[in-house]
């Protein structure tokens, strides 16, 4: 097999179970600016090297009151509508005296929103100070929404898991299992029904809030599957742009394993298991495999009734009720 972490292993460090995880992540102020469109009042250097690694934005209304106490300088500084009407109403001196200790603290950024006319004053001490402003045509509310939005996506805590990430009626179900079990081959099976690739072999986790995950793949293997006996194919090529997804939330797991004849697998459905990543509990499956057993429709049955559980509604509870038994439902949780 194609050793495909490797390029993923400068700058991460490899927990018990090798998986490659990163202490700090950042993003270009470039990424930004070509995001949300904004004009570049002053850079000191390209966009390109200047690294933003903060995901929280702050509008500095007490900074401008001269109040710095639990003052973050790492986050990008926003000034809207208000900030302006306060820096309009005091005379020059003062508004000088104001933007110069805020820009002293070294903020990454200073962004104007509702494309206000900057003041002279800012632009000249930005070239002191070496501080980029941008200007957004945005209205303040929505330009810090979708650009904290942005950010928590971009510097969300990560890390790259062997697996397979496809998109099955709509839920991203992430398989997993030791090389060789047929991970790649179900899931070619499950884009000739129809589903959506989204990672083969390499699976990059981000934790964009407290309840959600989102998979995609890293950059330089998208698309691509790697099939024993064949090679590596590009899915996107082969299928069409219909059959890959750059990005899935990841809604369950599934553990792909061999067979094992001594192990009592469940039969009925009535117990919970999750599996841990990052915080974030996941619903898992153990499948096993055998000869005979279609993985492909096995998976989509699995993200079918992982839906309808979702909905509220549980088979195994259903069938127990009809016979007039009752089972203690057990959680189960276990760490990726």
């Amino acid at each position: 097999m194609i050793n495909m972490y490797k390029p993923y292993q400068n700058g991460n460090f490899k927990n018990k179970r090798g998986v490659f995880m990163t202490n700090k992540f950042t993003v270009s102020l470039q990424k930004i600016i070509d995001e949300f469109k904004l004009d570049e009042l002053y850079l000191p250097k390209a966009a390109e090297e200047i690294m933003i690694s903060e995901n929280e934005v702050n509008r500095p209304g007490l900074q401008l009151m001269n109040f710095y106490e639990y003052f973050n300088p790492e986050r990008i500084q926003v000034l809207g509508k208000m900030e302006f009407a306060y820096l309009s109403s005091i005379g020059e001196d003062e508004r000088t005296d104001i933007i110069d200790k805020l820009f002293s603290h070294k903020i990454p950024v200073l962004i104007i929103t509702r494309e206000l006319e900057c003041f002279p004053e800012i632009v000249v001490l930005a070239e002191k100070h070496s501080i980029p402003v941008l200007r957004s045509k945005d209205s303040t509310s929505n330009f810090v929404a979708a650009l904290i939005a942005f950010l928590n996506l971009n510097l969300a805590p990560r890390i790259t898991r062997h697996g397979v990430l496809i998109e099955i009626y709509g839920e991203g179900v992430l398989i997993l299992g030791e090389s060789g079990v047929g991970k790649s081959e179900t899931a070619i099976e499950l884009v000739k029904r129809g589903h959506r690739l989204v990672a083969d072999d390499a699976v990059e986790i981000r934790k964009v809030s407290n309840i959600s995950l989102i998979g995609t793949s890293p950059d330089n293997i998208r698309h691509f599957l790697e099939l024993r006996g064949i090679g590596i194919i590009n899915a996107r090529r082969l299928f069409g742009v219909g059959a890959v997804k750059v990005t899935e939330k990841i809604d369950m797991i599934v553990e792909l394993e061999i067979w094992n004849p001594e192990k009592l697998y469940d039969r009925m459905g009535v117990d919970s298991e999750y599996i841990s990543i990052l915080g974030v509990n996941v619903p898992s499956l153990t499948i096993p495999v055998k000869p005979g057993r279609n993985l492909a429709v096995i998976l989509e049955v699995a993200a079918m009734n992982n839906r309808q559980k979702k909905m509220g509604y549980n088979a195994a509870q259903e069938l127990l009720g009809r016979l007039g038994l009752e089972m203690d439902q057990k959680e189960t949780i276990k760490d990726l």
